[in-house]
Formats: structure tokens, sequence, C-alpha cells
């Protein structure tokens, strides 16, 4: 139940991925564990020792999220102001020009993640509070950009694609919830539910699930917080305070 086990697992995640191609229409490829790492390692460090009740699981990094930080859901504002994490961001080696990398400098918000991690702050006030019992994931490290700049999901890859990206990121995430030991891993969004059932099959985790806070979700778009803890308590999932 330490940082540095998840700080090692992140890095045998990436030299697992480092040879696989994709063809298009992907045609640029980010890995934020390797950019950002100052990020990732600085929120691992400061927020992932010790037992995880609940772990969230999102999909991958959002272009002005974890793309900018390497913080899952990593809205810039969010991950300074209220984590209080800053760290130099390097650029992938192929940069979509009107997906630049711009770190903490960017000046985009990333919506998913001032729903998230806006909902944590004004439930739970602080970060520590939040984090002595809960946890935030992200399912594939991986983005995936069209030469238009358009976002391609995960999900969108053929099979001969997928396959040995999924079963990389699958063994990542068995050996990150061994490691946080918690009750519940919750999927953010129906596809990061569908990975955890295969990825954890067997394991003494219960797998749950809330709505995405992505702004494509006109759900969402009606009030994430409020819809996503109706969804928690729905399925027995009761968030301490």
């Amino acid at each position: 139940m330490s940082a540095e086990t998840l700080i090692q697992a992140a890095q045998s995640l990436c030299d697992e991925i480092a040879g696989l191609d994709f063809a298009p229409p992907v045609a640029y490829v980010y890995n934020p564990l390797i950019y950002a790492h100052a990020g990732y390692e600085a929120y691992l460090r400061r927020y992932g020792n010790g037992r995880k009740r609940v772990v969230f699981l999102g999909m991958n990094p959002g272009p002005f999220g974890m793309a900018q930080t390497g913080v899952p859901f990593g809205d810039v504002k969010m991950v300074r102001d209220w984590m209080g994490i800053e760290a130099p961001i390097g650029k992938p080696p192929k940069e979509h020009p009107k997906r630049p990398i711009d770190g903490f400098a960017c000046k985009q918000s990333e919506v998913s993640g001032t729903r998230l991690w806006g909902a944590a702050a004004e439930r739970y006030g602080t970060p520590e509070a939040f984090f002595k019992d809960h946890f935030v994931l992200n399912y594939c490290p991986l983005v995936f950009m069209e030469a238009s700049g358009a976002n391609r999901t995960p999900d969108k890859l053929p099979v001969s694609e997928r396959t040995p990206l999924f079963e990389a990121c699958d063994r990542h995430l068995a050996r990150a919830i061994a490691d946080l030991e918690p009750e519940w891993v919750v999927g953010v969004g129906a596809f990061a539910q569908a990975r955890a059932k295969a990825a954890l099959a067997g394991m003494p985790v219960k797998i749950g699930r809330v709505l995405h806070p992505s702004p494509a979700s006109p759900a969402a778009n009606r009030g994430w917080a409020q819809a996503a803890a109706k969804e928690l308590e729905a399925q027995g999932i009761c968030l301490v305070r």
C-alpha cells in the first residue's frame, strides 16, 4: 500500500505498451505517464499511500486534463489550487498543433475534471479528507487523436490494436488494485466499469459505476455531482466523510 508500488506499476505499463503501433485514423498518441511523469508521481506520492476504500476508474486522459498535468481528470486549477500539485511537464515526441501540451500553463479547463474534483472538494473540503479513503486512476494512459485533432477513445480502436493494449492495462489495474485493497472499484462510465470487471475478475473487490462527467453527456450537464451521488447511494456505495 505504497506510492512506490504504484509508480513501479506505471513504469511497467509504460514498458509493456512502448512498442505498440496504432494505424489511421489514429495519427497522434500521447503518453503522459512519460512526458508528464513528474505530475503523476507527485500525485501518487502525495495521495497514493495507504489502503483506499473506494477507487474511481476513468477511461483515459482528457486533452486538457491528465494530458496536461499527469493527474487523472487533472484540470489545471483543481490539481494546482486544490491538490497543491504543480510539476514540470514535458512534451510528447509528436505533438498535434491543435492539441499542444502546455502543462500547468494550459488555460483550457477540463470539464470532466472540474466536475469530478469539484464534487470531491465540495463534499470533503480538503484533498487529504477525500484521499484518506478514496483514490482516482485511469484505465488506459494513452491519448489518441485523429489527424483533425479529434479525440479517439480506446474502445474505438480495432480489435488487433486494443487487445494487446487492454491486456497490459488489465495487468496494471489488477496490480494497482491489489496494492490499494479497496472494497469498491467504481467505473466512471460504462467502459471503465466493463474493463474493471474483466481485469479484476476473481479479486475480492466489488465493481460499481457512476455517470461520466463529460459535457458530451446530457445527463451530466443537468447536475453531475447530484446524479453521481444518487447512483452511488443506489448501489450501496457510501462515501464516508
